[in-house]
């Protein structure tokens, strides 16, 4: 259940807005909503030093699937990636499908 879960929360959207956009048919926009703010929330968890940063070693214990896809989240190459750059990886994998 959590690498299902894991796994629709990679895929779907981390706005609102982009939820509205974005999703599937079947699923309800208030389903949409309780998945970002599960992100968020996994996101703030996952996050242990507050900063809005999520390095690799944060996302590999917090959220294994952002780490697996980490190098091309952070497009900066920063060392980090933030809730902006996943949203971003989001729209650019649910527009290429």
């Amino acid at each position: 259940m959590k690498k299902l879960l894991a796994t629709v929360l990679l895929c779907c959207a981390s706005t609102v807005t982009f939820a509205q956009a974005a999703a599937p048919q079947g699923i309800s926009q208030q389903r949409m909503e309780r998945i970002e703010q599960q992100l968020q929330t996994r996101f703030s968890n996952a996050n242990t030093t507050h900063d809005g940063k999520l390095t690799r070693d944060q996302a590999a214990s917090g959220m294994p699937m952002l780490a697996r896809h980490f190098d091309e989240i952070d497009t900066q190459k920063a060392g980090y990636i933030t809730l902006p750059q996943i949203e971003a990886f989001m729209q650019e994998r649910g527009s290429a499908h």
